[in-house]
């Protein structure tokens, strides 16, 4: 088992929802830890949203999402729906976070993007791609 940090269409109720994933292929169900958040940058790719990482500071802000404790064999589901490859360079990365939720410390797996990809996209200044998609 491990953590994953979920901040756009893998969050519950959107279109590559993480417990639909997990369903398709009969891999146990994700279980919710919480709501966490943590800092950077959002932007709008128009049908999903890139998280840039941030070091805690005047530009970052907290990007809201998801913790999951989820099954290892979910892990190959969610790097095809980001498109994550061994030795190919994608929009999305496969990384590490540190998130605190209920003042337990997690690391967690996230797909953040290149600062490089998001050249004159619209920034999320609120952080949160569920509640900017219902808006737009």
């Amino acid at each position: 088992m491990q953590y994953v940090f979920v901040y756009g269409t893998l969050r519950a109720g959107e279109i590559n929802d993480i417990n639909a994933a997990a369903a398709r292929y009969d891999i146990a169900a994700p279980v919710l830890v919480g709501e966490a958040c943590v800092p950077g940058r959002l932007f709008d790719f128009g049908a999903y949203p890139g998280l840039v990482v941030e070091q805690v500071g005047d530009r970052a802000l907290p990007v809201k999402g998801d913790v999951y404790e989820i099954d290892d064999a979910l892990v190959a589901v969610l790097d095809e729906i980001e498109e994550v490859y061994p030795g190919v360079e994608g929009l999305f990365l496969a990384r590490h976070t540190q998130v605190e939720l209920h003042g337990v410390a997690f690391t967690c797996r996230f797909y953040p993007v290149a600062l490089e990809s998001t050249r004159g996209l619209p920034e999320i200044r609120n952080g949160d791609w569920v509640a900017h998609r219902r808006t737009r």
